[in-house]
């Protein structure tokens, strides 16, 4: 699910580019979110609370709740929402808090 045409805000997509997300290859844009990549295609679920391990998703989409960490490249933490897709990403569901490389 992706806004194609809005009353006021303009998207300028960018060109299509690929990347990985648990394993499987997905596509997304330039200029988008790694977030807003996964939410277009169906990904819902971004990680899961520290303690119970309940399901986390999109939240406040400015990068201030963390609920949307995620681990890209090796690194844990990524706050998805505000981090721009790049060609080749590895992205992975953090299970908790994540670990320190």
């Amino acid at each position: 699910m992706r806004i194609l045409k809005h009353p006021v805000l303009n998207f300028n997509r960018g060109k299509e580019i690929e990347f990985v997300f648990n394993g499987q290859k997905m596509i997304g844009y330039e200029g988008e979110t790694i977030a807003a990549a996964l939410h277009a295609s169906s990904i819902k679920i971004l990680g899961y609370s520290p303690y119970k391990h309940r399901p986390r998703g999109f939240y406040c989409a400015i990068g201030n709740c963390a609920a949307c960490n995620m681990i890209v490249n090796g690194e844990p933490n990524v706050r998805t929402c505000v981090t721009e897709l790049k060609e080749g990403d590895v992205v992975e569901t953090q299970v908790g808090k994540g670990e320190i490389i």
